[in-house]
């Protein structure tokens, strides 16, 4: 395999690589340097942000690109901004470690769930209020927004499934039929279809509307931890203890692919805008890239020094996060994304995103009393320091 170091820009962490997959790309002949710079097309680190106290459990883009949120072990949620003159946001309210966040598609409302067995709505700016919502009676393991951001689901130890209003903050219902813990649901890409994952080897797909379960799928052999749907709707992957990764065709309920991915559990896969390329985190410390056209490995990120938690692509694809629990977060540019339409092509982190419609946060007149300050941690961006303190890094 061709091991080289990312590209200078951004901070470099000492030891992150990126291994291609000899699948794809030859080993280099003779005449090759022993030590390649990067190629055009290989994946880049751009940013590494450092500011939870513990492991990192989730990340998410804003649609604006403005912002990455993340949440940790630590109980707190961050944003880092990408502008490099406007420091990062440290919220503060759960009372346990956050163990997911998602921001809405306006991209002023941020969801959050813990192991305090609530879900919080932020408010994605300087103040941080937020609703707490005791949403379930267990510890929550995911919370997920609908695509036109009206809704949200969230999961729980509970073995429940769960559907939220946006704008009257209130439980709409339940999805029942999981015999033990689950680990994660998403709305599909139109909102009529959910699709749920549990620790009872199952993945299950439900009718938004009338509740039903519409299939169970039984080919994973151990918990199934993490699930998604395409981007266009049609099929479902998901990732499981059992180390593999599946997909399934939504128009026929068949098994489409099916990976041996990595050397442990698998905690999170995200698609790629394109629908072309699937992501993955592992609890091996990789991340790994795959093929979906050709089926098969396209390249293995050796980022983080511990077990790699969550990853997320941004909106147009051209760069991807990831969080792990070294308690790093991490941005990469893509590159591999030059070979596809223009479409799937996206800003640089610190330009200026066009304008999108932003739906107001519903929060209640008086917000909520936050814990007081916590001393500041550290983190970086780039060449430069953050200062961090609660709630707001000035």
């Amino acid at each position: 395999l061709n091991t080289f170091a990312p590209g200078a820009r951004g901070s470099l962490l000492p030891g992150r690589r990126c291994r291609r997959s000899p699948a794809t790309h030859p080993l280099p002949t003779p005449a090759t340097p022993a030590m390649p710079s990067p190629e055009p097309m290989d994946p880049a680190l751009e940013r590494s942000f450092r500011g939870h106290k513990d492991g990192v459990s989730s990340v998410s883009f804003s649609p604006t690109m403005k912002q990455l949120v993340s949440g940790g072990l630590d109980g707190t949620v961050m944003v880092w901004n990408f502008k490099m003159q406007m420091r990062a946001f440290r919220f503060v309210g759960h009372k346990a470690a956050v163990t997911s966040v998602d921001f809405a598609p306006s991209g002023s409302l941020i969801a959050s769930g813990s192991r305090d067995q609530t879900i919080r709505l932020w408010a994605a700016n300087v103040k941080g209020e937020s609703v707490s919502i005791r949403a379930h009676t267990a510890p929550v393991n995911s919370v997920a927004f609908s695509g036109d951001g009206q809704q949200l689901v969230t999961t729980s130890d509970d073995k429940s499934v769960k559907a939220w209003s946006i704008p009257t903050q209130r439980f709409k219902h339940s999805f029942s039929g999981h015999t033990n813990w689950v680990r994660d649901a998403a709305f599909s890409p139109d909102g009529r279809m959910l699709l749920s994952s549990a620790d009872d080897k199952t993945v299950r797909l439900w009718d938004a509307r009338s509740r039903a379960c519409s299939h169970t799928f039984f080919d994973h052999s151990d918990n199934v931890g993490c699930c998604a749907f395409s981007p266009e709707g049609n099929c479902v992957a998901s990732g499981s203890a059992d180390r593999s990764i599946k997909l399934w065709d939504l128009r026929t309920l068949q098994l489409l692919q099916h990976y041996d991915a990595h050397g442990d559990e698998v905690h999170r896969i995200a698609f790629h805008p394109s629908g072309s390329f699937l992501l993955s985190a592992s609890a091996d410390c990789t991340l790994k890239l795959w093929d979906l056209c050709e089926g098969r490995l396209f390249y293995t990120i050796h980022g983080h020094e511990a077990s790699a938690n969550g990853c997320a692509f941004s909106p147009a694809g051209d760069f991807f996060a990831t969080a792990a629990s070294d308690r790093h977060v991490m941005v990469w540019r893509t590159n591999f994304d030059r070979l596809l339409p223009a479409e799937h092509k996206g800003l640089a982190l610190d330009a200026d995103p066009p304008a999108v419609a932003a739906l107001p946060p519903q929060l209640p007149p008086q917000p909520p009393q936050l814990p007081p300050p916590r001393e500041p941690p550290a983190s970086s961006l780039a060449s430069s320091s953050l200062a961090a303190s609660s709630r707001h890094l000035p």
